[in-house]
């Protein structure tokens, strides 16, 4: 297996597991993807906003096609959002994960280490 992915019941692979791999792959979203993305996403603005108005009403009249197509972008929107959302979420628990296990480990040691009432007899 190489840099650290493992298969898993599915036989997928992309299962990161180190540490550095998890902040590596968050930094990876955080500077790749996500901007990315972000960029795909605007990239249709300027020109629906421009068909939307090119099919417009003129004089109390129009296309159905302006009003599908603002409709259509503002789902689109709307699943941009969506999808940066996740990226950003999947992001912050990739760096919360080994804080969260670490303290985890710490806490569970802790309590084994406590003196127990029975190691006073």
């Amino acid at each position: 297996m190489d840099g650290g992915l493992h298969g898993g019941p599915g036989g997928g692979t992309g299962l990161v597991s180190s540490p550095a791999d998890k902040r590596a792959a968050a930094l990876s979203i955080e500077t790749g993807i996500a901007p990315g993305t972000r960029k795909a996403g605007e990239w249709a603005d300027e020109d629906t906003a421009a068909a939307v108005t090119a099919f417009g009403a003129r004089d109390g009249g129009g296309w159905l096609t302006s009003a599908a197509l603002r409709k259509a972008h503002h789902r689109w929107t709307d699943q941009v959002r969506d999808l940066m959302d996740r990226l950003t979420a999947e992001r912050d628990a990739l760096r919360s994960t080994n804080r969260l296990l670490t303290s985890t480990d710490l806490a569970t040691g802790s309590t084994l280490r406590e003196v127990s009432v029975l190691d006073t007899f």
